[in-house]
């Protein structure tokens, strides 16, 4: 393996979830739903967002992605211990895993 297989290896976890992700349906019945007074459908388009942005990017994200990433980590932080039978906590459990893969590939802290 070259120096570079870490980051390939995180690359593939990613992009292996972003498929599964991508084929999984938005929740049935949380469309406008909120938890924890965080707007569910938006953090899913944004921590989607910011996950389609770091693999078309090479593996980076701008400042301002980088900062709507970790909000929605700390977002996350706050729902997942609060979700119900009906709200598909393995949909969320995964998007929550892309946004921490997608924050650990790169370290810098969010201003």
């Amino acid at each position: 393996m070259n120096s570079t297989s870490g980051n390939d290896e995180l690359e593939s976890a990613v992009s292996h979830l972003w498929q599964e992700h991508l084929q999984t349906p938005f929740p049935a019945g949380l469309r406008g739903a909120e938890r924890e007074g965080i707007d569910l459908v938006l953090l899913d388009a944004d921590t989607a967002g910011c996950v389609s942005a770091w693999l078309s990017g090479g593996g980076s994200l701008d400042d301002w992605r980088r900062r709507v990433l970790h909000r929605r980590i700390t977002d996350f932080d706050r729902i997942l211990p609060m979700l119900g039978a009906t709200d598909d906590a393995p949909y969320w459990q995964r998007l929550y895993r892309l946004s921490c893969l997608v924050a650990r590939a790169d370290p810098r802290p969010a201003e």
